[in-house]
């Protein structure tokens, strides 16, 4: 068998404010919603994305909660244009997140910029075109 990744899970401060950012913001799709935990279908062929308080994750894993600052990971979102980066870009932001790197021109012939969502989790939105 080989590895798959099913779900994302991401530990947030407030459950509701991460799902406010990515269903209502963001369009995806409650899969489950239950009081600390959401899980969201992020679309076809796509892995799916669950958010669950901070602390009760670390938990779950048997971790300290502690820790801050780049989690050495980002999330990739892969789209066909420039426009589509910058209307994914802008709907983040308008949703509560903050552009990190504005979307440009990059040295190997795409495009791309980077927000973060409201706990700080880092996405690239990216174009070859």
């Amino acid at each position: 068998m080989s590895l798959q990744v099913s779900v994302v899970m991401l530990g947030v401060k407030d459950v509701d404010r991460a799902k406010r950012f990515y269903v209502d913001g963001l369009g995806c799709e409650i899969d489950q919603d239950f009081p600390g935990f959401v899980r969201c279908r992020l679309g076809e062929g796509s892995s799916m994305l669950a958010l669950y308080e901070w602390e009760a994750a670390a938990q779950d894993a048997g971790v300290s909660a502690e820790g801050s600052g780049f989690r050495g990971v980002s999330f990739h979102f892969i789209t066909d244009s420039r426009d589509a980066v910058d209307e994914v870009m802008q709907s983040a932001e308008t949703a509560g997140g903050t552009v990190v790197k504005a979307a440009a021109a990059a040295d190997w012939g795409g495009y791309f910029g980077y927000f973060s969502d409201p706990d700080g989790y880092l996405w690239k939105v990216t174009t070859a075109a």
